[in-house]
Parts: structure tokens; sequence; C-alpha cells
């Protein structure tokens, strides 16, 4: 199977997969969690059930202990961080529910002042570009310089349209292998490499008077099995040997460092945290 072929199937595969609407929190649809003087907000695009048929590694002993029913549950999400000086969104998922979401927050797109991407993919950009024109009009668009190069090389439209749109906006930076001592990429928030998922997928880190938040993108997407087994990856992992590497070397960073954790394929509320287990680790999601 070419390239081609497998970016067509992850398609295929995630609109099968994903299919529920998502049910409101308090009638706004929104979670919103405080990190210092920070406050982060999950902003749900879709919530539903994924299959077996799309795990590399899983075996009979695991899906019998963790996945009986051969389901686990699924999301896609978006995030908005409001600091004292940005209007930042992590993300912009589909764009199916994004601005309705934003306008429940009482931001217009034109006040997002940075959009930091984990990623490329299509269910990561859909909300960035409407008829062609990108929606928020005054946002610097940070991408990691390796998946920024991934794409362009592959010369796939959706994604070049978005650079090109963005272009004068465009901020490349060069994600930071995980350690305490990174660099901050802006005041509160470093760029940790997750690579593998895509060869440039990253994850950011978000500080503020003591509080912090690892929002890890796409490092899991079937949480019900790939936190007690975070050797089982996904068939549209472009390195999935590579992606169950970060996988492995994140958990038992947040883990150690207690670090709640967010993710853009995580059930709402689509924050919680990790601590390690008797086999592999265990996640609590937030109350709602």
């Amino acid at each position: 199977m070419n390239v081609k072929e497998l970016y067509g199937l992850f398609y295929l595969l995630l609109f099968m997969f994903i299919s529920l609407d998502m049910t409101a929190q308090n009638g706004t649809g929104v979670y919103t969690h405080h990190v210092g003087a920070f406050s982060i907000n999950t902003l749900p695009e879709s919530q539903g059930t994924g299959n077996t048929k799309i795990l590399i590694g899983i075996t009979p002993e695991m899906q019998e202990k963790y996945l009986p029913d051969g389901t686990f549950p699924n999301a896609v999400n978006a995030f908005l961080v409001k600091t004292p000086d940005r209007t930042i969104l992590i993300d912009a998922g589909f764009g199916r529910k994004l601005f309705d979401h934003l306008e429940k927050l009482n931001t217009r797109p034109d006040q997002v002042d940075m959009i930091l991407l984990t990623h490329m993919h299509g269910d990561h950009i859909g909300g960035l570009l409407r008829d062609g024109k990108k929606t928020f009009p005054n946002a610097e668009l940070y991408i990691s310089a390796v998946e920024h190069d991934y794409w362009m090389k592959e010369g796939k439209e959706a994604q070049v349209n978005v650079i090109n749109a963005y272009k004068s906006k465009l901020k490349l930076f060069d994600a930071q292998a995980l350690n305490e001592a990174a660099p901050d990429l802006i005041p509160g928030v470093k760029a940790f490499a997750a690579y593998g998922h895509t060869p440039g997928h990253t994850a950011f880190l978000f500080e503020s008077d003591g509080g912090k938040l690892f929002v890890w993108g796409d490092l899991t997407h079937a949480m019900k099995i790939q936190i007690p087994c975070p050797e089982v990856a996904v068939t549209y992992d472009v390195d999935p040997v590579m992606a169950t590497q970060s996988r492995k070397e994140v958990l038992e960073y947040v883990s150690r460092h207690k670090i709640p954790i967010a993710g853009m394929h995580i059930a709402f509320p689509g924050m919680g945290e990790v601590a390690s287990g008797q086999e592999g680790y265990i996640y609590k999601a937030f109350t709602p």
C-alpha cells in the first residue's frame, strides 16, 4: 500500500470509528481546567468508539482483558488556552463545532493570537481554512519544522493549502527532547518532540504558577489499551515503532513528575492524570 492509499485509509477509519456527537457539559460543550493563571478549555468535536481493527501489536490476551467487546472510547478534541497575555488554540479539529465552542467562550476567531499544531492530519487542521482562506486572520501558526518539511515534501493539498494561507504568519520551531531543562517556545510553553505518529508530531507543556498540563496530541488513540499496554500502536502511525517509543517516554515522564495530561483523542473531558500501575500505566479522567 502506498502513502496515498494509507492516507485515504486514515480518513476512512477516522470517520467510521468516530461518529457519535459530543454531549455538552452543562450546556456549553466545553470543559475548563485551570493551570495557574492559564485557563485550558477542551473543545470537543466528536466522541464515539474505535475498533480493534486499527490496532497494531494487540494480543488476544490483551484484547480479552482490556477490550473484550472489541471497541474503545475515542474522540476528536482541540484546546483553547487563555493566558494573561495570549489566546492560544491547540489544533483546530475538523472545524465542525470549533467555532460554536469558541463563541461560547466569548472568543472570536480574530482574537486568537497563536495556533500551536501538534501535527497536520486532517482532524487537526480542518478548522484553519474556510473557502480557502484562513479563519484566524491574526494568529501566528506554529508548526514543528520537521512536520512542516514532511508535508511540503508529500505535497498533500490540504496541508500545503494551510501552510500557504498562513505563510506570512508561519513560525517554524525545533521541538525539544523530553527533559526538564528544555527552553520555552514562548513563556510558559515548551514544545517536545513526540515523533512517530507523524514525523514531526509535537506535544506541548503548559506551566503557570507551579501548575502544569501536558497536551500530548495523538500520543494515544485508544486509551483503554494504550495506557496499560503502551506497546500497542495504530495503523495510521507513520512510524509505529517510533510512536510506541515516544508514548513510553512521555508516560514515564508525566507519571514520574505527576503532570496532568490532555489529548486530542481522549474521551471527554479529554484531560486527566496518569500513574504507574502493576502493568503499564493507569489513567484517571478529570471529573466534568
